[in-house]
């Protein structure tokens, strides 16, 4: 009972200080497509063609170019492979996940009136991942700085009666109590201090100031990070052809996010007069959330061989919540033995809901129709990064945060292009896309290039896809956001098979 009042108060009187970064505005703001095989085939380059269902994505419009109503089901392998570089150490990785990622079905109503402007109405619901969050890395290396930054940055100017445990009290009472009454900065603090890892000037409760007992020098570094989780996006679209050439289409859509991180740094010194010589120390993080976005889109066809399409996608507002969990471990030698000093509180942090205003987008998409032989699509997108909002605005650290995403964070061009040759029953496919970099500094978060091929065969009404898509980027992941700011450099392929059974009926 207990424990369940802790967490209660924490609700109410935690603060969201340091639950979100950057990362989050960029990992939420991200619509990475794992649609169709057709779409993924031709790196999703569909803005004017439509007559797919994760077409629909980019331009609601293209529901209104199916002749018949028609379903898909999609299936994806992905084998995500990270090399790290830390400090000149390097290390490699690979995570591998198989996923249910698209599923829909398009119901056409034909107007039979000859005299009406309305020769079709369509309505359709798909169901699609627009981001998958598995993956994982490995770093190792040795440092010249230690995690006791991470704990005296936020211990300096706290009092040591705010940040310590009573005589006779548990690590999980006053892990939990102080998390309650004064927030998450003296919930870090309290375990720098009850590792033995700070040392304060003075042991009064009045106390402000610490020191580190981990001597400078080198340290050798093992860090682990795990990553799962889905963007899943539910949509419901409306769409209407007009006279024989134009195509007018709505979607509404539900955002559904399920996002947990595990890190693990292990740390080791053999500096002389350290009292600290091994750290573990573990942070868990689940993140749920729910929103509503809207699209609308356009498409002309100019005539029997060239289409232009036009599409605005709203932001995703965001209601969103967080649950952290953390664990540390230091082992310390005093006269020469080792004593290991275990902080396990097992208490769940319940932050307070918040909210995330995700950019707008806007797409303007080119086709070339060589009839019965194939075709050639080109889409080109802009999305403004530093129009990521934290809510609510009167807070002070997402006023900060949102500042913060603003200077940083800046718009990103996508360049999609894909092409079709048919043969008979067969269908060859292939694309290729490029993604600026959503940072202005884009030596610290590099543009994404990924190329793509795909075969299709016809069996009537019936059809069966294949794509292979392979994407690179360079990036640096932050260790801590505070105190331990050092990064780890990623080099990031990302290899995608992907299957699609459809039908016509």
């Amino acid at each position: 009972m207990k424990k369940t009042f802790i967490l209660a108060i924490g609700l109410l009187a935690m603060t969201t200080v340091n639950a979100q970064d950057i990362t989050d505005a960029v990992r939420y703001s991200d619509d990475n497509i794992q649609g169709t095989a057709r779409f993924k085939a031709m790196s999703g380059a569909f803005g004017a063609l439509g007559g797919d269902l994760s077409a629909v994505s980019i331009n609601p419009a293209g529901s209104a170019l199916f002749n018949n109503s028609y379903a898909s089901l999609s299936i994806s392998y992905q084998d995500n492979k990270s090399n790290t570089n830390y400090f000149g150490s390097k290390s490699s990785n690979n995570e591998i996940n198989f996923d249910l990622n698209q599923a829909g079905g398009v119901f056409v109503f034909k107007n039979t009136r000859s005299d009406s402007q309305v020769r079709k109405f369509v309505l359709s619901i798909n169901y699609e991942q627009t981001n998958n969050f598995n993956n994982e890395f490995f770093a190792s290396g040795m440092n010249n700085s230690s995690i006791d930054n991470y704990f005296l940055q936020y211990a300096q100017g706290l009092r040591l009666d705010e940040i310590s445990a009573f005589d006779g009290e548990s690590y999980t009472d006053a892990y939990g109590d102080i998390g309650a009454i004064y927030g998450y900065n003296n919930q870090q603090a309290f375990l720098g201090y009850e590792s033995y890892i700070l040392e304060p000037d003075t042991y009064d409760d009045d106390n402000t100031g610490y020191s580190s007992n981990i001597s400078p020098g080198t340290f050798h570094h093992e860090y682990s990070h795990y990553t799962t989780g889905n963007n899943n996006k539910l949509s419901f679209n409306a769409a209407m052809k007009f006279n024989e050439n134009f195509y007018l289409g709505l979607n509404l859509n539900s955002h559904f996010i399920d996002y947990n991180r595990t890190t693990y740094l292990f740390e080791s010194n053999t500096n002389p007069g350290s009292l600290i010589n091994e750290v573990g120390f573990e942070n868990n993080l689940s993140t749920y959330g729910n929103g509503f976005s809207f699209q609308l889109g356009g498409i002309v066809k100019l005539n029997e061989i060239l289409r232009i399409g036009a599409s605005y996608d709203s932001p995703v507002w965001y209601n969103m919540n967080d649950e952290t969990t953390q664990y540390l471990a230091a082992v310390r030698n005093e006269s020469g033995d080792n004593i290991s000093q275990v902080i396990d509180p097992r208490v769940v942090n319940v932050f307070a809901d918040y909210k995330i205003q995700t950019p707008d987008k806007i797409t303007g998409s080119l086709a070339f129709i060589i009839g019965q032989k194939g075709l050639i699509s080109f889409d080109y997108s802009r999305k403004d990064y530093g129009k990521t909002k934290f809510k609510p605005s009167d807070d002070s650290y997402f006023r900060t945060l949102n500042n913060d995403i603003n200077n940083i964070l800046t718009a990103s061009n996508t360049y999609r292009l894909g092409g079709e040759l048919r043969h008979n029953q067969l269908s060859f496919r292939g694309g290729y896309r490029l993604e600026q970099s959503p940072y202005k500094n884009s030596n610290f978060y590099g543009d994404l290039k990924g190329f793509s091929l795909g075969l299709g065969y016809s069996f009537g009404n019936t059809k069966l896809d294949f794509a292979y898509e392979n994407s690179k980027r360079d990036y640096n992941q932050q260790l801590y956001q505070v105190g331990l700011t050092d990064s780890v450099g990623i080099n990031s392929k990302n290899d995608i098979i992907t299957m699609t059974l459809s039908t016509s009926f």
